[in-house]
């Protein structure tokens, strides 16, 4: 599909973190949410970078938070159409969500995101 806008694709993207269950919400820990227009290097939808919850020893004072990057441009050329495009800005979301509390790829396919 042609590019959504930037503004209408980070509504996308505050919807689909809105959708979250409220209580993943608040065991969230020190994680920011982007938007770039592509990886610079590889063919990603998205990308989490960051110390999941399951490996943190003693994690806080001035530590940056971890980062979640949904990519707009790569997401629009992955769909066809917009009503596509909303549902895999959510699952992508879901899905690197999933990595800041531990959940790896094989685990994520096994519940079939993916």
């Amino acid at each position: 599909m042609e590019p959504m806008p930037r503004r209408a694709f980070e509504r996308l993207v505050g919807d689909a973190l809105d959708a979250l269950p409220e209580e993943l919400g608040r065991l969230m820990e020190n994680v920011a949410v982007v938007v770039e227009d592509r990886h610079p290097t590889e063919d990603l939808l998205g990308l989490y970078e960051g110390v999941p919850l399951t490996e943190r020893d003693d994690y806080g004072g001035l530590v940056m938070p971890d980062l979640v990057t949904l990519y707009r441009l790569s997401l629009c050329e992955f769909v066809r159409n917009e009503e596509e495009l909303v549902e895999e800005v959510a699952v992508t979301v879901v899905h690197e969500i999933a990595h800041h509390f531990g959940i790896d790829d094989d685990k994520l396919h096994e519940w079939g995101w993916g």
